[in-house]
């Protein structure tokens, strides 16, 4: 018997391109050949639909598919919560507090903020189109 394989994420956003900019520059992918952005002031029609991001291996992680509109996620409760989250993880508190300031300066917006939580340093941000995502410091 065969099982379906892991394919990659796939974030709906108003925005595909600013939303691939985001976690191409905070997670350090590369485009899928064909999605790059093209050059100021050129038409992007891979942008105005569907963009694929991938990791150094060239292994697909993250798609992002352009919607006409998107309820932004009201976390950690409210009248729209959250589907589904990413988390990522760093090695020291030193580089989560780095990599918190990254995600903020890209257009990331701060949701909790337990970089000082002894039993578990970390904290929840959104991505440009509302999506929660954390940033944690994990050893394994």
């Amino acid at each position: 018997m065969t099982h379906p394989a892991f394919r990659q994420i796939v974030l709906d956003t108003e925005n595909a391109r600013e939303l691939a900019e985001f976690y191409r520059e905070l997670l350090g992918l590369i485009y899928q050949p064909g999605d790059e952005a093209p050059p100021a002031g050129e038409p992007d029609p891979a942008g105005a639909d569907w963009l694929v991001l991938l990791g150094e291996d060239e292994r697909r992680l993250l798609a992002f598919q352009q919607v006409e509109k998107l309820e932004t996620a009201t976390w950690p409760e409210g009248p729209r919560p959250q589907q589904l989250h990413l988390d990522f993880s760093v090695r020291t508190l030193d580089d989560l507090r780095t990599h918190n300031i990254r995600a903020l300066s890209l257009g990331a917006t701060l949701l909790d903020d337990r970089i000082d939580d002894p039993a578990e340093a970390l904290v929840v941000l959104a991505d440009p189109a509302g999506h929660p995502f954390c940033i944690f410091v994990t050893t394994d």
